[in-house]
């Protein structure tokens, strides 16, 4: 053998000599015991944060009649369709004011006189002239008559060969001459005559006077002050007697969220509860949804009528309107319903959907809701009586989310 071979022979390991169960088996199985000790515990760790934390409660069972409610609610104001701040056409200074709050007007009543002495004096002008144009007419007429009798009488006498033919020309000239004037004299007449109708009319204009029936809500002005159609004289000078309002234009202006406007119809029935009259269910119906949006509030204005006015509904009042189901009604028997605070709904999309609590768990349900009122609202479907509803908690909740009561 030579001597590479035996270095090479030396060099060898012998497998038997290898204890299997030496320290770096051991190690081995250490870091692998370790690592899953590590990643059980991250595992309950994480999960433990993920572990939300709501505020429940229960769900009630009411009676149907109060569930035949609503698919939308709102709220507004009552408005009068025809409302007028009755003003005067001219600038002048108020010398009687004829109204009181809540006084009942009719169209054409007197409800204020403004100083009216130049107004007098030009209208009494206007008449002196119209006059002076007539008298000046009656004259033109007259002596329009004369020179025709003597052009008569020239034409006779030229025939005769007593007068020359100059003495006709003369005649016929002076006829023709008053003729003219005799136009002139009513052309003068007719607008004596209008300057006479203006200056009326602005005497007229010294009497303000309802546009039209109704109630005068506000009196905003006071005799021996100035008041104006525009704004003048800074604040010395009114631009209103006062305020007069059609109570049988009566209506109610509501804002719908965009986003339900859809549940909205033309001439569907409306319950409206004034808040001066909380009791008291005024039955409406809807008369239009105005065709366009406030992209600053995301609303849309619907506007609603009363079925019958009643006195005690005034301009301005704060008023609740719940939209009614219209769907026709159904022969079965009354079914129950349940009731629920509104801070337990929420919006997924088209849906309006819940979380029940249940074993440390939350549900995502949807529900079809009814009648909204002071807080709550009544569930039509999707729930069961002693239920628990999420009413706060995370806004990522999700269905099947681990939950804790707080």
């Amino acid at each position: 053998m030579t001597d590479q071979s035996k270095r090479l022979d030396e060099l060898k390991i012998e497998r038997d000599d290898y204890d299997r169960s030496g320290p770096g088996a051991f190690t081995l199985a250490s870091i692998a015991v370790l690592l899953l000790a590590v990643g059980v515990g991250g595992w309950w760790w994480l999960g433990r944060d993920r572990v939300a934390t709501v505020e429940v409660a229960a769900v009630e069972t009411v009676s149907g009649d109060v569930a035949a409610g609503t698919v939308l609610d709102a709220s507004g104001y009552v408005t009068a369709r025809r409302r007028a701040t009755v003003s005067s056409k001219i600038t002048g200074k108020i010398v009687e004011v004829l109204i009181e709050e809540g006084m009942e007007v009719e169209e054409g009543q007197v409800l204020a006189r403004l100083d009216d002495s130049s107004q007098t004096r030009a209208f009494a002008l206007a008449e002196a002239e119209l006059a002076e144009a007539k008298s000046a007419l009656t004259e033109t007429e007259v002596r329009l008559a004369e020179a025709r009798r003597d052009h008569s009488r020239v034409e006779r006498l030229v025939a005769a060969n007593v007068a020359t033919t100059a003495d006709l020309d003369n005649a016929s000239a002076e006829v023709d001459s008053l003729e003219a004037r005799l136009g002139l004299g009513r052309e003068q007449i007719a607008v004596a005559e209008r300057r006479l109708e203006v200056r009326r009319q602005e005497l007229a204009d010294t009497v303000i006077r309802s546009p039209f029936d109704g109630v005068v809500v506000t009196k905003n002005a006071q005799p021996g002050e100035m008041i104006s159609p525009v704004s003048a004289g800074g604040g010395f000078t009114r631009t209103g007697i006062g305020t007069v309002v059609d109570m049988s234009s009566l209506e109610i202006e509501v804002d719908v969220n965009e986003a339900y406007i859809q549940r909205v119809r033309p001439e569907q029935e409306v319950v409206a509860t004034l808040d001066a009259y909380p009791d008291w269910q005024i039955p409406a119906k809807v008369i239009t949804s105005v065709p366009t949006a406030d992209r600053q509030k995301a609303t849309v204005q619907v506007r609603i009528g009363f079925d019958q006015l009643d006195r005690r509904i005034l301009p301005d009042m704060g008023v609740k309107v719940g939209f009614l189901d219209d769907r026709p009604p159904t022969t079965e028997v009354e079914k129950p319903r349940w009731r629920i605070p509104d801070t337990a709904l929420r919006r997924d999309g088209d849906q309006d959907i819940v979380f029940v609590f249940r074993d440390d768990e939350v549900e995502r349900r949807a529900v079809r809701i009814g009648r909204r009122d002071s807080g709550m609202v009544t569930i039509v479907a999707g729930l069961t009586s002693g239920e628990q509803v999420v009413v706060a908690g995370p806004e990522d909740l999700a269905d099947g989310s681990p939950a804790k009561i707080e």
